[in-house]
């Protein structure tokens, strides 16, 4: 068990890594450099891809008062070489003594920073509010260990589970509050991706603005994915912010794609077409549904067909939370495991 004083350096250094951006393709990661007297050296943080770590900030920071110091990251020290050098070898060089971490680095291309520290002769312990620090990089390590970008399904609909009427009209079903409240969790994505039906269909900006109308300090990448063109005049070209076109309608070759350009968090909120193509191909991680009190009988479903046919298939969710908005209700659920007596 990790003693007290370690503890309250961790939590500082979780602290200064809750400072740093998310989404972003690296982890949010805090380092606090104490002296063998007890006094803080320095600190850093990670300021987001193509700037330093946090252990090579607070290592500039700490000059030569780094020898001899303990160095507390919420993340095991890397061990790759990618925009920056590794973190482990920054560590060696500095003469710091001991590397106290939280959470061992799960990605296969950086971890090790731990046995190349020990065997520097450093002293390395590990697991110090790892709970925690897992929980500060709870989606950036889901996708790591998944190989592919998260997918957050959004839609609205109906209690009974339209998301337009007969006549297509579908602005709008949900309230004020909960399209507000899509807007704050779209911000916090790496990118909004809709289909070219939708696209054609509706207009969307897909911006992420703010109550009153004014665009969030933050834009997510706009993603139009479809073989169709995207006229010229489409509101998407509209915005503030960058526009992608994936020209496929395969999920899994967009969400490789989208990986492979830093993209780590997809907000999807294409139409039921979509939805059904990622959900069959297993790609959806998050769902959000904000059903409003309201009854449409006959319109366009939330999703397509699925190729479920018998209850036994049926596709289970389990709740992670629930909460009411502007008189809708928002159900956060994630795709679970079927039972051996329901498979």
């Amino acid at each position: 068990m990790a003693d007290t004083t370690a503890s309250t350096w961790m939590r500082r250094a979780l602290h200064l890594a809750a400072s740093g951006p998310w989404p972003d393709p690296n982890p949010r990661v805090g380092c606090v450099i104490v002296a063998p007297d007890g006094s803080v050296v320095a600190e850093g943080h990670h300021h987001g891809a193509g700037t330093p770590h946090a252990e090579v900030e607070a290592l500039r920071r700490a000059g030569e008062r780094a020898w001899g110091a303990t160095a507390y990251v919420t993340l095991e020290p890397c061990a790759h070489t990618g925009r920056t050098g590794p973190c482990a070898d920054a560590l060696v060089g500095a003469g710091v003594a001991r590397v106290v971490f939280a959470q061992s680095d799960p990605n296969p291309d950086a971890m090790g920073g731990a046995e190349r520290l020990h065997a520097a002769g450093i002293d390395v312990m590990g697991g110090v509010l790892a709970d925690e620090a897992i929980a500060l990089n709870d989606r950036w390590a889901r996708g790591v260990a998944l190989g592919r970008p998260l997918v957050t399904w959004k839609f609205a609909a109906t209690l009974d589970g339209r998301s337009a009427a007969a006549d297509g009209t579908s602005r709008w079903i949900t309230s004020d509050a909960s399209r507000a409240d899509t807007h704050a969790l779209r911000a916090t994505r790496d990118a909004v991706l809709v289909g070219t039906g939708t696209l054609l269909v509706d207009d969307p900006r897909l911006t992420a603005r703010m109550p009153g109308g004014g665009l969030a300090e933050r834009q997510p990448l706009r993603v139009v994915m479809g073989l169709r063109d995207v006229p010229d005049s489409a509101e998407v070209h509209r915005g503030h912010g960058e526009v992608l076109h994936l020209r496929t309608r395969d999920p899994e070759h967009a969400l490789e794609e989208l990986w492979h350009n830093g993209v780590r968090d997809v907000w999807l909120e294409g139409g039921p077409t979509l939805a059904a193509a990622f959900v069959v191909a297993g790609l959806v991680d998050d769902v959000y549904a904000y059903l409003a009190p309201a009854l449409l009988g006959a319109g366009r479903s939330a999703v397509d067909d699925l190729g479920i046919t018998t209850i036994a298939d049926v596709r289970r969710l389990e709740t992670v939370d629930v909460e009411i908005i502007g008189g809708d209700v928002r159900v956060h659920a994630r795709p679970g495991d079927r039972t051996e007596e329901e498979q």
